[in-house]
């Protein structure tokens, strides 16, 4: 229920901020930091809560528009590009209304544009309908929904993190000259716990040397993690109970079960920024739209899913965790919820799966190869699969119907049954390959089975049909429907496709239809004679 308000207030909202445009420069003095974030998120309770009868002139709801108004600036077509000159450090949404992503954002925008003010930063803050105001959008770098930009100075800083309100400010704070948090006494660190975010704890004495350096660059490099550093060693172990005696230590702490990792490498750039990259994800990472991008292209390659309902993942969690726990670094272990249809579906239609039971694939993102545990989900078949997926022995997954039990003058092939059927064959074989939904592919089956009919005493000779759009095969490469495909009984390896420009042929009548294949199996049969 609070969060359907909150969501709600957010809408409201965006309402209000829409007919606010009068102000071209922001006056974020007036603001009180305590209360921004309260203004921003109840407005909606504000209003409920007013006696019956008071409007937007009246005590609290208006004092709280007002002030969510002093601190985001609306931006159009005529001061758009003045704020941009006016402002030395200026974050700007570029939204459009009809955008869902731009509506889950906007909260997150203001909960970011809160903490912000609240930790004393100069950055303005400033709102844009790109739709309403196409040509402000476009002199300022709005480019899709939703855009956030940060300007520095006049130069654009384009935001493609997380979309939450820790990764915008440890964003925006390390593009403005803040790459790196001091903690100096034990008050300043567990008030810095208390935030539950993924940081980066440096020690180092009196803040110097090569290895400080080297982690201040790092720093400055990641945008999405917070550095934090101190030269106290019980400041740190606050931060990190496991620091020993080292003079000089980095460790990684998330919000997890698994919440410490130390860092063994060298103290260089690159080493640092490779350590976080890796580390950074929890055990399982719960697949949303808003870390999608950052799983696609997350350095580690090899990636093992789980998709379940909620329910039922609650019994398959301590399992994955486990097994997860034995391949850190190595191999990405994430969970879908099937309920979550935009999200799961596209993945579950690779594999030809309805997503109605508990199901694991894998992929491998580097060579574009799928995978499927089809053994029961239990802790001893999930960690030989992961395994076997990090020692490159796993089988790759191809889709596949049920194996006919029949067979007609037309010879219906399936994925499992494509060697037997076609690559091992004695015949020559004249394959189809159609899909359900291609328009031409109905006129070119029936010649081919007028075609299996005329010549079904010719034993050396196979029709064959298969629907690629549900089937797979490492050796059958289908980019078009319909297709043609003849394998020469002497050399199953090199296919010759027979209605490469058949885009006009199959509307032809049935006898020249009939000539013209004869005419190209011959023809490929005197070639391969020749050779």
């Amino acid at each position: 229920m609070r969060a359907t308000r909150l969501l709600a207030a957010a809408a409201l909202l965006a309402a209000l901020l829409a007919v606010s445009a009068a102000a071209a420069k922001l006056d974020l003095d007036e603001v009180d930091d305590s209360e921004v974030l309260e203004a921003l998120l109840a407005v909606d309770d504000e209003e409920e809560a007013a006696p019956p009868g008071a409007g937007a002139g009246g005590g609290g709801g208006a004092e709280a528009v007002r002030r969510t108004q002093s601190m985001v600036l609306v931006l159009d077509n005529d001061n758009a590009a003045r704020a941009v000159r006016d402002h030395p450090e200026l974050l700007l949404l570029g939204y459009a209304p009809w955008c869902e992503r731009s509506a889950k954002l906007m909260p997150r925008f203001a909960e970011a544009a809160a903490a912000l003010r609240a930790m004393g930063s100069a950055v303005a803050f400033a709102k844009l309908d790109g739709e309403r105001f196409p040509k402000a959008a476009s002199a300022v770098g709005v480019n899709g929904f939703p855009s956030v930009l940060l300007f520095v100075n006049g130069t654009e800083h384009a935001y493609t993190g997380l979309h939450t309100k820790d990764a915008i400010v440890t964003w925006v704070r390390k593009k403005t000259g803040t790459p790196v948090i001091r903690l100096e006494s034990k008050d300043s660190a567990e008030e810095f716990l208390k935030k539950g975010q993924t940081f980066a704890l440096g020690l180092f004495k009196n803040y110097e040397g090569a290895g400080h350096e080297e982690f201040v660059k790092a720093a400055t490099a990641e945008n999405e993690v917070q550095f934090v550093e101190t030269n106290d060693r019980n400041v740190a172990k606050i931060l990190f109970p496991g620091i020993a005696s080292e003079e000089q230590f980095l460790g990684l702490v998330k919000s997890e079960p698994e919440k410490f990792e130390k860092f063994d490498g060298a103290f260089e750039e690159k080493e640092i920024l490779q350590f976080v990259e890796l580390n950074k994800f929890p055990l399982i990472t719960a697949f949303t739209d808003l870390n999608s991008a950052k799983v696609y292209s997350s350095p580690i390659k090899l990636q093992v899913f789980t998709f379940a309902e909620a329910y039922d993942f609650e019994d398959l969690e301590s399992i994955v965790q486990e097994v997860a726990r034995g391949f850190k670094t190595k191999i990405m272990f994430i969970y879908v919820d099937t309920a979550e249809e935009n999200l799961a579906k596209p993945f579950l239609t690779l594999y030809g799966l309805e997503g109605d039971k508990p199901t694991v694939t894998a992929f491998d993102t580097s060579k574009g190869t799928k995978y499927l545990l089809e053994a029961d989900i239990n802790e001893k078949n999930l960690k030989e699969f992961s395994l076997s997926l990090l020692d490159g022995t796993l089988p790759p997954y191809f889709r596949s119907e049920p194996v006919p039990q029949e067979k007609g003058l037309v010879e219906k092939v399936v994925g499992r049954t494509f060697d037997s059927s076609v690559l091992q064959s004695p015949h020559n074989v004249l394959l189809e390959a159609h899909a359900p939904w291609c328009v031409d592919c109905e006129a070119i089956s029936k010649n081919i089975e007028k075609l299996a009919k005329h010549f079904s005493g010719l034993d050396n000779l196979k029709f064959a049909r298969i629907d690629a759009s549900v089937n797979e095969h490492p050796k059958l490469q289908v980019n078009n429907y319909p297709t043609l495909l003849l394998y020469p009984a002497e050399d199953k390896t090199n296919p010759v496709s027979l209605l490469k420009q058949m885009q006009t042929r199959h509307k032809l009548p049935f006898a020249t239809f009939v000539i013209y294949l004869l005419l190209s199996f011959w023809k490929c049969r005197s070639n391969f004679q020749r050779n």
